[in-house]
């Protein structure tokens, strides 16, 4: 993950069907999504982007939202940024390979591997949509192949896994 700091972040735990996550703001957008030990936060008032992005994803695992509308600016730099661009390209229940997104974005395979491992918002900017030519790829989020198989499933991706 990039260097860059967040200047002032704000942050949500809640739980997911693939575990426990942190919400992170920062700056008026979401910086982070992180798997985490914490407990769903009980203390003050969470910041109304904070809360739409937990709604937002509530309504994701209940089936209600195929597309997050929610201001990201994920850490990275400008790589790391067209990567994730390309990503939120993917629609809901569709996959790209590796060397898709190469293609597309006049790279090499690897270096997007990397860029997918390194998203600082899974789940809503959808690295879990990229999979590798001959077969799933990787997953860096907690659980790993198996929290990405569990996102395709829900996303009725499976097709793509058999």
């Amino acid at each position: 993950m990039s260097a860059q700091t967040l200047k002032h972040g704000t942050k949500m735990g809640m739980q997911t069907p693939v575990g426990p996550v942190e919400i992170v703001e920062d700056d008026g957008s979401i910086r982070l999504l992180r798997w985490s030990t914490a407990r769903p936060n009980t203390q003050s008032a969470p910041s109304a982007l904070l809360r739409r992005a937990q709604e937002q994803l509530r309504a994701y695992f209940a089936g209600e939202l195929e597309v997050f509308d929610l201001p990201l600016h994920p850490l990275g730099e400008a790589f790391q940024q067209r990567v994730c661009a390309a990503m939120l390209e993917i629609p809901f229940g569709q996959t790209r390979t590796y060397g898709e997104l190469a293609a597309q974005l006049a790279t090499a395979a690897q270096p997007i591997g990397q860029a997918c491992g390194d998203n600082s918002i899974p789940i809503i900017i959808p690295c879990h949509r990229v999979l590798g030519a001959k077969g799933l790829g990787g997953y860096s989020g907690s659980g790993g192949l198996e929290t990405k198989i569990t996102l395709l499933k829900h996303e009725h991706a499976y097709p793509y896994l058999l």
